[in-house]
């Protein structure tokens, strides 16, 4: 069409044509303004995960190291388990408070601590 959108069509014509003319140009045919109740659930979600990830390492990397001492091997082992699970407790504690970045490097991190100490056996 060769009119303007406001000169006396249908309301819901002049509005899809609208829509059309911003998609072809490129722009976006919504506001796709962040809606606040999302970033506030993904930052929710983000929180529980790293606590959640945070204790769950911090189980295993305990009875690791319960495991590991009760058996043969050299103190370093249990020593190294028991640090990587401490070092997974701060950051789950860091992930509860909302840092979850900090949350993810200490939980690498901790692993990397546990896996170390897998190497010493």
């Amino acid at each position: 069409m060769s009119g303007r959108p406001d000169s006396g069509t249908d309301p819901e014509m002049a509005d899809s044509e609208a829509a059309a003319v911003q998609d072809e140009a490129g722009a976006p045919a919504q506001d796709e303004a962040a809606d606040p109740a999302q970033d506030e659930g993904a930052a929710r979600r983000a929180r529980w995960t790293a606590a959640a990830t945070g204790a769950a390492l911090t189980l295993a990397g305990l009875a690791a190291a319960l495991l590991r001492l009760t058996g043969p091997a050299p103190a370093l082992v249990p020593a190294a388990y028991a640090s990587g699970a401490a070092v997974c407790t701060a950051a789950a504690v860091l992930g509860s408070r909302g840092r979850t970045r900090r949350a993810l490097w200490l939980l690498i991190a901790g692993v990397m601590v546990m896996a170390l100490g897998d190497q010493f056996d």
